[in-house]
């Protein structure tokens, strides 16, 4: 049952997508919001079959799409994919919820739904060239939604963003292939599932080719430094629930990308090259931060900030120790919840105002009481305070990674100084003070569609930083089946010696 129930999951939007061509444009959004919720509850019945205990991959299910090559519709589940599938469907069905009026509202509609399909697919796939097909589809909608919804400059950012995006992804594609191709000639049959690369050690110096294939396509998507540069143009010409969902969930697929390829079928490239990817990491985390601090554009300090936290993320990633993962993991999750929350946010203010600039505002804590507490509390998640959401991933992340370099934490946690000085700062710029401008006097609270949208995220963003024991338990177990593939497939003395060592740092 538990696999027909993750196949509806992966099919429902890419149905509901199709039919929905047949609805009638007045009623379109109350049918992609209709379609969104069910789709949540889709993934919150695969949360409730899921067995909490078990690390391993669950509700399998396998159907041969090639089999003279091996290539089949595998699609599985584990504790470290389960809650992104549901951030997913979640940041769909309330961006939905938070849309105003657009032009063309029906084929936004249906190109998120799309979009949705996609994203649940990434995240379940097992076969990887399945993910691929995935992985490569995602870019469609979303180049669609920027190209037809954005800014003045949409057209640029949308090909920006695609020919980044892609250009890696080919390389990751050869990778793939490779992979394949070595499978087929150890064991004389085909095959690009996971479960059986899992079981398959690679040579170290095959390895490290293989690392730098899968690395600069999951890189460029996050997007790390030097490649980053996409991001800022493709968040600043976007509508606001394409930024809203590139930032929540389409970034996280390549984090999610690290820990669920690199990690296990390359662990002797991972640990050879932790030095020069934390190093990065930092640069991107203090860059992103410094840039952040210098803009004026609320919706480009937030995407700054975006790339800021993403390092953190990867820092903890390649601590290799359970601690660190498993923060990365769950900052993946938290970061998704307040950075979309941020940009529907933004979004708000900027359908009132038609501009993002901080400097048009100012006293808007008077005029939109709630406005300004659900911003407060949302910013309270992006800086890290203790008891909020975005505590608990960064600390794990931080803290994982000490055990690995304790200089390039402390120059890591200097981003999380910087983060507050200009989330603080845009808060100041636009909600104290007196109300200058003659055009905020006028500014109406959120609307009830708004409040219906951010107030469960703020509700998230307080419940999870208290307890995140319930996303936190299931994902550990999977970490910790994660780097026991790792120890197996480690080709290196110096690897086994690091993981144990991690492990034995973990215990004290």
């Amino acid at each position: 049952m538990g696999n027909t129930l993750l196949l509806v999951t992966v099919l429902f939007p890419l149905l509901a997508g199709f039919l929905g061509f047949l609805i009638k444009k007045e009623d379109i959004k109350i049918y992609g919001i209709a379609c969104a919720f069910v789709e949540f509850a889709l993934s919150l019945a695969v949360w409730a079959v899921f067995d909490m205990n078990e690390g391993g991959f669950q509700m399998v299910l396998s159907m041969p799409l090639i089999p003279s090559f091996g290539v089949s519709f595998l699609i599985g589940i584990d504790g470290i994919s389960l809650f992104l599938v549901i951030l997913s469907t979640f940041i769909t069905f309330v961006g939905l919820i938070a849309l105003g009026e657009m032009k063309n509202i029906k084929n936004l509609i249906l190109s998120i739904l799309f979009l949705e399909m996609t994203m649940v697919g990434v995240f379940v796939s097992l076969d990887l060239l399945l993910f691929y097909l995935f992985w490569e589809l995602s870019l469609v909608p979303m180049l669609y939604i920027i190209g037809a919804w954005g800014a003045d400059k949409r057209i640029y950012a949308a090909v920006k963003f695609f020919l980044y995006t892609f250009a890696g992804s080919v390389l990751m594609l050869v990778g793939i292939l490779y992979l394949g191709h070595l499978y087929h000639e150890a064991n004389g049959i085909w095959s690009f599932s996971l479960i059986d690369w899992e079981n398959f050690p690679l040579a170290y110096g095959v390895q490290l080719w293989l690392f730098g294939a899968f690395f600069l396509g999951f890189a460029i998507k996050v997007p790390m430094f030097p490649f980053h540069t996409w991001l800022p143009y493709a968040h600043g010409q976007a509508p606001t629930i394409g930024s809203v969902i590139l930032a929540a969930v389409l970034l996280k697929m390549g984090t999610y990308g690290f820990v669920r390829f690199l990690l296990p079928l390359f662990p002797d490239a991972v640990v050879y090259f932790i030095a020069p990817v934390a190093i990065l990491s930092v640069i991107m985390v203090i860059y992103a931060a410094l840039i952040a601090f210098a803009q004026d554009d609320m919706k480009q300090v937030i995407a700054y900030s975006s790339i800021s936290h993403m390092g953190v993320i990867i820092l903890g990633t390649f601590a290799l120790n359970i601690e660190g993962i498993s923060g990365s993991v769950f900052f993946m999750i938290s970061h998704g919840l307040v950075s979309g929350a941020l940009f529907m946010l933004v979004g708000v203010i900027y359908d009132r105002r038609h501009t993002k600039i901080m400097n048009e505002f100012g006293g808007l804590a008077s005029v939109m009481p709630r406005y300004a507490v659900i911003f407060a509390i949302v910013l309270m998640g992006a800086v890290g305070l203790p008891l909020t959401i975005g505590f608990v991933g960064e600390f794990l992340s931080l803290t994982g990674f000490f055990k690995i370099s304790p200089i390039l934490t402390a120059f890591a946690g200097t981003g999380v100084i910087l983060g507050a000085v200009y989330m603080l700062r845009l808060y100041r710029k636009s909600f104290f003070g007196e109300v200058k401008k003659k055009a905020n006097k006028t500014l109406k609270d959120l609307y009830p569609r708004e409040l219906f949208a951010l107030v469960p995220i703020a509700v998230l963003i307080i419940f999870l930083g208290i307890y995140p024991k319930a996303i936190l338990n299931p994902v550990q177990e999977s970490v910790k089946s994660t780097i026991q593939v790792m120890s197996q497939n480690a080709q290196k003395h110096e690897t086994k010696l690091f993981l144990e060592q991690a492990a034995a740092k973990e215990a004290k």
